[in-house]
């Protein structure tokens, strides 16, 4: 290697290492001291500092900022510009900032947070805990989907998650971040549900006992049933379209149901446009007739118009791996790898005049 390649490799290693460190000053800042402050403020004043903060980001965040659009553009192909990935991008790191103002809110019991969310549908899950069984919601990784468990269940319904906390997922996650994440977000979340999360990992055969003990306690269980199948469970997985592609996800949700009789009902949290207001909508029962993969395949529709709907909302956008693992985007190295000095001229490849 020569002495000018060698020496922009490290230039380019160590302002990575640079901006690794700022962000994640800034991030302890934000969810430890700044967010904590500024949710205790009017929510008016709260989910704006929440939104500036997520502009700043979007400012100096270039590599993320580029895989967030030109995931949008590879997956949503001629639905979207080029304009329009970049203003979806800035609401996605908006609507990042303003979902743990959320996560805050629900000190107490959740009051301050409540009075921002208008519950749509709550005569369906009224209706399906009537009938004994216990209720499955079913949603995906999209908007505050995580507050609004908590939420239902700071309003009288017992509510015990199913699913694989980041926190033990992410190998690149350091230990400072895995402890941020405990202390400032999941511990909040925990203090509105029934029973500890149900953590499906490989090698643990009891997750469906347990979820059943939920349900025959007529109690509530979620699932995400958006989230990217582990090596260990793809043979499990059924292709379903999603986002007019062919993805595999596992219809556990279905699976579940048909053990123990419980409706399944889909449920998603949309942020309205001045991000501080936001709607919950409890679906009907989704009919579970036509075989494993039909019944499946309309929890998965579901997901597909909520995302059409306000594609911001939705978490993946920001990983290549995960939408890769899905199926929607060939396998290929994350966008989050190019060098920093590189990501905005990659970005700027991007743009058209639309």
């Amino acid at each position: 290697m020569s002495r000018w390649w060698r020496s922009a490799w490290e230039e380019t290693v160590h302002k990575g290492r640079v901006g690794r460190l700022l962000r994640g000053v800034e991030g302890l800042a934000y969810w430890l001291v700044v967010a904590p402050l500024a949710a205790r403020l009017p929510a008016r004043l709260a989910y704006r500092l929440a939104c500036w903060r997520g502009d700043v980001v979007f400012r100096y965040r270039a590599g993320k900022r580029y895989e967030i659009m030109r995931n949008l553009r590879q997956v949503l192909g001629d639905e979207l510009s080029t304009r329009e990935a970049k203003g979806l991008a800035r609401e996605f790191f908006r609507m990042i900032s303003c979902e743990f103002i959320d996560v805050v809110r629900l000190r107490g019991r959740a009051r301050s947070l409540g009075k921002l969310v208008e519950i749509h549908g709550r005569e369906h899950l009224d209706a399906a805990l009537a009938d004994g069984r216990g209720a499955i919601l079913c949603s995906a990784h999209f908007g505050s989907c995580n507050s609004a468990f908590s939420l239902l269940h700071a309003s009288g319904y017992p509510v015990t998650s199913i699913g694989r906390l980041p926190s033990n997922q992410t190998s690149e996650m350091s230990s400072t971040e895995r402890w941020l994440r405990e202390f400032a977000y999941n511990k909040r979340l925990k203090r509105h549900r029934q029973r500890p999360a149900i953590e499906p990992l490989p090698g643990r055969f009891q997750v469906a006992a347990q979820a059943a003990v939920v349900l025959r306690a007529n109690e509530v269980l979620t699932i995400s049933s958006d989230a990217t199948p582990l090596d260990a469970d793809r043979a499990r997985a059924v292709g379903v379209t999603l986002l007019g592609r062919q993805a595999r996800l596992l219809p556990g949700v279905v699976t579940l149901a048909g053990l123990t009789g419980a409706p399944v009902l889909m449920v998603f949290m949309h942020r309205r446009a001045d991000y501080r207001h936001q709607v919950l909508e409890i679906s009907a029962p989704v009919p579970m007739e036509g075989g494993t993969e039909t019944a499946f395949g309309r929890c998965v529709a579901a997901m597909d118009t909520a995302i059409r709907a306000n594609p911001a909302q939705w978490v993946f956008w920001a990983n290549t791996d995960d939408l890769a693992g899905l199926g929607l985007l060939p396998a290929a190295p994350s966008a989050a790898a190019i060098p920093r000095p590189y990501a905005d001229e990659a970005g700027a490849l991007l743009e058209d005049p639309r």
